[in-house]
């Protein structure tokens, strides 16, 4: 009776960009378009939210630089359903935790840094998809009124800035635990649109727009609608978003390295 050959593991070689590829994306998309709840969450709310106050007849039409306060409104709405996409998306980590799916993807060759690619790319698909469902909104509504170049750039700068939030999700979904993890970032999100000037435009000089410099929200309101708006362009937002970003993104790699070294 032969002895069966062994494959010679000391010649393997880790796999080329730490494991990413096409493959392991469409599965995991695949994996979060069946939490329906998640996904009809971001999609409804900032829809609502826009009808609400979008299309009040009272101020909905009054100029707001290249447009109205509707389009204004929309952009906001966009904004936030990005940021409840984005971060809802990452947090879903919190889930995978729990069932040990973490600790199983320390036994292949996935860098942690790759993991976390593919999930802020994810994140970024179901925010872009969010922005989309409340800008038909807004052409259904044949409220919101700016030029169409302007439909295009808040669009793409809401969907860029949501990457901050993406981030966010992630970190959060390692840091906290499975079972009530939008729980406690449903109104932690609300509470940071806030603070940013995304719900209320803030007073230049007033103490909640010097609070409002520290949070994530404030560098993507102040970039997504100043094409609108006309406001004078500020180094701080996109310092803003880049210092966040890099936080959240660390505390996500740093997470997840601490998370999938229990095995």
């Amino acid at each position: 009776m032969s002895t069966p050959t062994l494959p010679d593991v000391t010649t393997r070689r880790a796999p080329a960009l730490g494991g990413f590829n096409l493959t392991l994306v469409r599965l995991e998309l695949r994996r979060l378009l069946r939490n329906r709840r998640t996904v009809i969450f971001t999609l409804v709310m900032p829809i609502v939210f826009f009808l609400m106050f979008g299309l009040n007849a009272q101020y909905a039409d009054r100029s707001a630089g290249h447009g109205n306060w509707s389009a204004s409104i929309m952009v906001s709405m966009a904004a936030y359903g990005a940021m409840l996409g984005t971060t809802s998306s990452g947090a879903s980590v919190a889930v995978e935790r729990s069932l040990g799916w973490s600790r199983q993807l320390r036994l292949t060759p996935l860098n942690p840094a790759a993991y976390i690619v593919v999930k802020l790319l994810l994140a970024l698909a179901v925010g872009l998809t969010s922005i989309l469902a409340v800008y038909v909104a807004g052409l259904v509504s044949h409220k919101p009124s700016m030029p169409v170049s302007l439909w295009i750039v808040t669009a793409l700068l809401a969907w860029a800035g949501s990457l901050v939030f993406a981030a966010f999700g992630l970190f959060m979904g390692y840091l906290l635990p499975s079972e009530n993890v939008m729980q406690i970032l449903g109104p932690v999100l609300a509470i940071l649109a806030f603070l940013g000037g995304l719900f209320i435009p803030l007073d230049e000089g007033s103490v909640l727009a010097t609070i409002a410099q520290f949070t994530p929200m404030y560098g993507l309101n102040g970039l997504v609608h100043a094409p609108l708006t006309t406001a004078p362009f500020k180094v701080t937002w996109v310092v803003n978003l880049v210092t966040w970003l890099l936080l959240f993104s660390t505390g996500a790699v740093w997470r997840f390295r601490r998370d999938t070294a229990r095995v």
